[in-house]
């Protein structure tokens, strides 16, 4: 049973297929296929579809469906080959809902 230990301390769940998802730049200026490999409330891991050359990981968002409208912020933790560890960020969660309801006003 050794290595089934979670080490950082929450629950991971890992996919045995993986999940198809995209990375895109905050900005939008750039998206990329990939497959979530595990995920857990604080953070994911990724493989990227391609190279990680040339993309501004630093910080972007993570879309879990196709229309985009399931995503999480996300900043790199680290990279591995094509495979990235990366965690998701909490700040400005209530003031997203605010910002989005006024930018129509």
């Amino acid at each position: 049973m050794a290595g089934q230990t979670d080490q950082r301390g929450n629950g991971r769940v890992v996919f045995e297929r993986g999940i198809p998802a995209q990375v895109m730049g905050i900005d939008g200026t750039w998206r990329r296929d990939c497959t979530m490999e595990d995920v857990s409330e604080s953070g994911a891991k990724l493989t990227i579809d391609g190279s990680v050359e040339g993309l501004h990981l630093k910080e972007f968002f993570l879309l879990l469906s196709s229309t985009g409208l399931a995503y999480r912020r996300c900043e790199l933790a680290w990279v591995n080959g094509d495979q990235i560890g990366v965690n998701f960020l909490k700040l400005g969660d209530r003031k997203k809902k605010a910002r989005s309801a006024t930018i129509g006003a």
